[in-house]
């Protein structure tokens, strides 16, 4: 029997409610003020939508999370996962945690997250509080990882294996993952392959889809299939006996008690049963336009303008209140009053706790110049000058104390006086203060971070079996899903046969298929799926099945995987294992060496480019102890390639940024990864040795993180040359690779001939094995340009 409440509860909240829709369509209003008259650089808010963001608080549970975008400022403070004064502070770009929790002032407004790591990096009770994962600007780039996070409730609901030792991060799997978005982002890729993929997973994912009719000028019907995303939907609706698809909602945004009853109904149902739902949020206004960068005037009539003002929904409940007499207009002009004023305060101290900071920098540098002027440094009058320019500003930010103690600085030229010291010192302090601001946090700073795991070295003993490489693969991850629980492995074909090469092969009949599965080609959710499972303490590893697909994925790597630690300033982790295969393949779409791309794409991921399948496995080993994500690209043509087993395969570990040198020599160092490394050799068999050529061959192992020791230049000390092979496209890994040993390990000055690069060709390898012949290093290739540094 449901709960019955009084007229007395009943009015309490629905003015309680319209109180905090008051004081959020305020925060908009002063937010955009504040921009306009240049306090804040940008401005995106989420007025019109303060309605249906409370009604959905009500259903929003602790434990629950949230993927949404950057028009969620209300569902935020209605959850209690974020106040007025933390929007300010965002707005303003506070860069602390403190003020700014969700990222420290590192994304512009709008952008929300909760934090889920402690000051250590340990999980914080993720049941205990409501959670926000973090927001990305790319519009629909959200659905993907609501998709993942969605998935873990449904693992952790059916997975006997995590029954014990997950309390922190489920209650039975009743979990669910809230995805909001605009109506215009549904035209995005991303939406319709996360539908598909909630609806074959059968997931808890409620989707919230605001619809105010635009995407920034376009209008709807130049966007969405019939002008509707739930009527273009429509084939998704649930069917019973199917049992299959997604619940369809329509909702007008500004009708309170309709959005009420259909949040606690719908998503009721999301929870209980795991059937994805999509509720269309209609009606939805946008009294501001889509941002500080422009007004919607230019592009909508004065017809919708006017109905605009009659349906905002804040305006809508005021007259629903009115109307059923739950409040007169006394009380809600009272209500009006202390909202406006609360949200006015908010800014007020926001803005000043951002101050606060930058006025004690600027005392201290101008108490500190004064010194020098007072020691009659020649310089004293400009240097004077430049402070009052300083102490005058009306609105400083960091950037102009940190220039004009550098003026200072450069002003007082080679003095070495007491003040100068000082002031020199000050300058230090404030550039590393910066760079825990600005620059800290690419990769995890916590005792779990890849740097940390302890190197455990491959033993191996007369009775060591000599296996497939494949084969190897096969018994580790077997191992691997016997001993850890929160593993789990999914991608194209990855279930039934085992993978395209045969590494899980078996492991889906022994570990049930929910341990080891079989997805759709859908390499965008495929990521989304494992990142949202890294994010609620699972350790997935996602398979891309050959490394050209994984530009399918790549933009959910860059932008929200890569970016993750950074932008929440360690405030959330998600260590995605991406598994893939590539290199030395045949044909323009299986060649599989993009590197360059990846490399720059992808910074904040580790990319491991393990030359056989051991070291593939001892790579696995340390990312599972790790807190960090990766990309581990496996060598397409080594699986069938003879391998000693270790004993320990389970315990060894690979030190990620350690180059290994696999052929030690005194003439050339040669540099290079992955299946390259054998072409090389071929080299050297065939033509380097037999003239007495002495070859030392460096294994990068891992191009992000790369050689953290600089050991590549200390063999370069040794041989004066060195060459760097790839089979990327010229300038990619390969020119990648030089610049770190020539420029950032100074090797340029142990050179006796000028170094060289040897790549790819630029055109992508034509098809069968002429086509890789041609268009990649061959053994040839490498001889002759050896051949001709010696010469030099």
């Amino acid at each position: 029997m449901e709960a019955q409440i009084s007229f007395d509860e009943m009015k309490g909240e629905v003015l309680k409610d319209y109180e905090l829709a008051v004081m959020s369509r305020e925060a908009s209003l002063i937010g955009r003020k504040e921009v306009l008259t240049g306090k804040a650089k940008f401005g995106i808010f989420g007025d019109g939508k303060e309605l249906a963001q409370i009604a959905l608080s009500k259903v929003f549970q602790a434990g629950d999370y949230r993927s949404g975008y950057y028009r969620d400022q209300t569902l935020m403070f209605a959850t209690g996962m974020s106040t007025v004064e933390q929007f300010f502070a965002q707005l303003y770009a506070n860069p602390t945690t403190e003020q700014e929790p969700s990222s420290a002032g590192r994304m512009m407004n709008g952008h929300y997250a909760t934090r889920w790591l402690d000051a250590d990096g340990e999980w914080k009770d993720l049941m205990a509080q409501p959670n926000s994962t973090s927001d990305i600007s790319p519009t629909a780039g959200q659905m993907v990882r609501a998709l993942g996070v969605a998935y873990a409730s449904k693992l952790y609901r059916n997975s006997d294996n995590l029954k014990e030792g997950f309390e922190k991060f489920t209650n039975n799997g009743n979990e669910v993952s809230f995805c909001t978005i605009g109506d215009a982002s549904t035209s995005e890729g991303h939406f319709w392959e996360t539908l598909n993929a909630a609806a074959v997973l059968k997931v808890p994912l409620a989707i919230c889809v605001w619809d105010d009719g635009y995407g920034i000028s376009v209008p709807r019907k130049y966007q969405t299939a019939k002008n509707s995303i739930s009527e273009a939907t429509a084939g998704f609706q649930y069917d019973e006996k199917l049992e299959s698809g997604v619940e369809i909602y329509r909702v007008k945004g500004w009708d309170y008690a309709s959005l009420v009853k259909t949040f606690e109904e719908g998503v009721a149902r999301v929870r209980e049963n795991h059937i994805p739902a999509l509720f269309h949020i209609q009606e939805v206004t946008q009294p501001q336009g889509h941002s500080t960068s422009g007004s919607h005037e230019r592009y909508k009539s004065k017809e919708r303008l006017e109905w605009e003002k009659e349906m905002d929904c804040v305006h809508k409940l005021r007259q629903f209140i009115l109307d059923n007499a739950i409040g007169n207009e006394e009380e809600l002009t009272a209500i009006e009053e202390k909202a406006k004023d609360a949200a006015r305060t908010a800014k007020q101290s926001a803005w000043n706790n951002f101050m606060a900071p930058i006025k004690l920098q600027i005392e201290q540098s101008a108490q500190l110049i004064q010194q020098i002027v007072m020691e009659g440094h020649a310089s004293g009058t400009q240097m004077a000058a430049l402070s009052q320019e300083l102490q005058s500003l009306k609105e400083p930010i960091r950037k102009d104390v940190f220039r004009t103690v550098q003026k200072v600085l450069k002003l007082a030229g080679v003095d070495n006086t007491p003040a100068l010291r000082n002031l020199r010192n000050h300058y230090d302090a404030l550039a590393a203060e910066a760079q825990d601001t600005f620059s800290s946090h690419l990769t995890s700073q916590s005792k779990y971070a890849v740097k940390h795991v302890v190197e455990v070295k491959a033993e191996y003993s007369d009775n060591s079996p000599v296996l497939n490489g494949f084969e190897v693969l096969n018994q580790y991850f077997d191992q691997t899903l016997s001993t850890n629980p929160a593993v789990f492995a999914f991608g194209e074909d990855v279930g039934k046969i085992g993978d395209v090469n045969q590494a899980f092969a078996g492991l889906q009949e022994k570990h049930g298929k929910l341990r080891v599965s079989d997805t759709g080609i859908r390499e965008a959710t495929i990521v989304g799926q494992g990142l949202g499972m890294a994010l609620r303490g699972l350790r997935p590893i996602a398979e891309i099945q050959y490394l050209d697909y994984l530009l399918y994925g790549l933009q959910t790597l860059s932008d929200d995987v890569a970016t993750l630690q950074y932008r929440t300033k360690g405030g959330q982790k998600c260590p995605l294992i991406i598994r893939t295969r590539g290199h030395r393949l045949e044909g323009i779409w299986h060649s599989g060496s993009p590197m360059g791309m990846i490399i720059n794409a992808l910074r904040g991921i580790n990319i491991c480019v393990p030359r056989n399948m051991v070291q593939a496995a001892g790579m696995y080993n340390t990312l599972l102890k790790a807190d960090e994500p990766a990309v581990l690209i496996e060598c397409l043509n080594g699986y069938r390639l003879k391998e000693k087993k270790p004993d320990n395969l389970m315990e060894f570990t690979i030190p990620l940024g350690v180059p290994e040198i696999v052929q030690e020599g005194t003439d050339i160092t040669i540099v290079s990864y992955g299946s390259t490394l054998r072409v090389i050799q071929e080299a050297i068999d065939l033509y380097l040795a037999p003239q007495g050529i002495s070859c030392e061959v460096v294994d990068v192992r891992t191009l992000l993180p790369f050689d953290t020791n600089h050991s590549i230049v200390k063999s370069l000390e040794k041989t004066n040359r060195i060459i760097f092979i790839d089979e990327d496209v010229p300038g990619g890994a390969s020119a990648y690779m030089y610049q770190q040993v020539m420029e950032l390990q100074g090797g340029y000055k142990w050179l006796d001939v000028a170094p060289r690069t040897l790549s790819a060709k630029a055109h992508r390898p034509a098809y069968a094995t002429d086509g890789d012949y041609f268009s990649k290093p061959n053994a040839e290739d490498i001889a002759a340009v050896i051949e001709q540094m010696m010469a030099e």
